[in-house]
């Protein structure tokens, strides 16, 4: 459904109708090029590219964006991207108001860095090869989140072009956020004075619980990661001459994880990683959970078929289900080294064993304290004194808890899920971390936040068949012109 429903809570001047017929043909005609071009770009995140300043990557599509940001008839519109020594490049961009400037600014924030390749990718698709099939762009990074800089000055010129009134609009478009944005909080210090008063954070680099509807991400889990090394001999022997004298260091690591997980449950132990869930969000989470039924856990690729029902998630309750993502901590495996391929695997016991742990954490837990207390608890007491090592990775990220939204931002928002989808607009936390959060939170204190984003079911952020879902994304365009021209002067 394109075209909107009729709605008088638009603000003053804006057609609807109007509005969403050119954001899409803005999206067939200029976005979805773009995002091709994007897509083909192994732009990986530093984490993931360390020879990324002599490949060249991220400075590529960094340069793109800013020349498709020039290109558009953006009255006053500044273009630079920024660069501090020894860091990655900003894309920063500056709309001036049209209306009468009282020194209040929207800040529109996406990243241009991308996740590595994975593995798993159905045949004709593949993470840096574009494909469009039924209103779905495949590809590595459209979705999280290419497509953030171009949706956001789309939706400015939308507004212009019905001289819709609106505020002075600033983007902040990074490339080291799939690392812990590590590098963002400089240039955050460094354009203060040209950020100004930021009333108004929009973030287009989260989630949506369903396509039918607008959503809001109220909170994000924060993250501990890190290498967990276990070493008992200082070469591989003969496991036919060892085993039962030599302990297997594979051992001493399920040993360690259950210090910290009841491997029967999956729930992580120490007290100290939970926080109490405030009763707004256990409200919005079962709202959520009534909103969207069993397709709170249908949704993921299970390998038994969910669709028969022989699927067994961790919980079939959506609301326990849906609190678990986003309120209680959590525990995976998501690489290991030591272990040779399997056709490589001969009678040999290993000397060395290591894991590394990514542990969510739910939003209000202290991150750099929780990294700590897992060093400790991991480390002491080694079992038959093997030598242990837990290194958490640099830059752990505090989860983030949303502001209460101001009542022109509730009802704004509302007005254009209604106007924009016919559905009233929903609230949902979500597992995963945008360090910038809370940097905003800290630097803005009275600022409102509009997180939201393109990733709904099935589009696999990070993993194989990542998708944009471009006709959610076209609504999602057209839903954020229309909150933005709606704050208050």
């Amino acid at each position: 459904m394109d075209t909107p429903h009729i709605n008088m809570i638009a603000p003053v001047g804006l057609d609807p109708q109007q509005l969403q017929a050119f954001i899409n043909e803005q999206w067939d005609r200029e976005i979805v090029p773009a995002l091709e071009r994007y897509i083909a770009i192994p732009a990986k995140s530093p984490a993931f590219d360390p020879d990324w300043v002599r490949n060249g990557y991220i400075d590529q599509v960094v340069r793109d964006a800013a020349q498709w940001l020039e290109s558009r008839p953006v009255s006053g519109l500044k273009v630079e991207i920024l660069r501090l020594p020894g860091r990655t490049p900003v894309l920063f961009f500056e709309a001036p108001a049209t209306r009468q400037d009282d020194g209040q600014a929207v800040l529109m924030y996406g990243h241009l860095d991308k996740q590595p390749e994975f593995s798993g990718w159905r045949a004709g698709l593949g993470p840096w090869q574009p494909v469009m099939q039924d209103g779905k762009l495949y590809g590595r990074g459209g979705a999280d989140d290419g497509y953030a800089v171009y949706a956001s000055l789309t939706a400015i010129e939308a507004l212009d072009r019905q001289g819709v009134p609106r505020p002075r609009c600033v983007g902040l478009i990074e490339t080291c956020e799939e690392s812990g944005s590590y590098d963002l909080l400089p240039y955050i210090d460094a354009l203060r004075d040209r950020l100004g008063q930021v009333a108004l954070v929009v973030c287009l680099d989260s989630g949506a619980g369903n396509y039918d509807q607008l959503w809001m991400t109220n909170s994000l889990r924060g993250l501990v990661t890190g290498t967990l090394e276990v070493q008992v001999l200082d070469e591989g022997v003969h496991s036919g001459d060892s085993s039962g004298i030599v302990p297997s260091s594979f051992r001493i690591l399920r040993h360690l994880l259950d210090r910290l997980e009841d491997s029967g449950t999956g729930r992580v132990l120490p007290a100290s990683f939970y926080c109490d869930i405030p009763l707004e969000r256990q409200d919005q989470a079962h709202e959520a959970a009534r909103i969207l039924g069993d397709e709170v856990w249908q949704r993921f690729p299970w390998a038994c078929g969910a669709d028969h029902g022989f699927v067994l998630p961790m919980t079939r309750d959506p609301q326990q289900a849906m609190l678990n993502r986003t309120w209680r901590p959590a525990l995976s495996v998501t690489g290991a080294e030591g272990l040779p391929p399997l056709a490589s695997a001969g009678n040999v016991l290993r000397p060395r064993s290591a894991f590394k742990l990514s542990l969510r954490l739910p939003p209000l837990v202290d991150a750099a304290l929780a990294a700590q207390e897992l060093k400790t608890l991991l480390e002491q007491d080694a079992p038959y004194q093997a030598r242990v090592l837990f290194q958490p990775d640099p830059g752990v990220a505090g989860g983030w808890d949303a502001p209460q939204s101001a009542p022109w931002l509730t009802q704004a928002l509302d007005a254009a899920s209604q106007q924009y989808f016919d559905a009233p607009c929903g609230y949902i936390g979500q597992g995963g971390t945008i360090p910038l959060m809370n940097l905003l939170l800290q630097g803005f204190p009275q600022s409102q936040f509009m997180v939201c984003g393109v990733l709904g079911p099935k589009s696999n952020a990070h993993g194989p068949n990542e998708f944009l879902h471009v006709p959610y994304a076209k609504r999602l365009t057209a839903a954020v012109a229309q909150a933005m021209a709606g704050l208050p002067s």
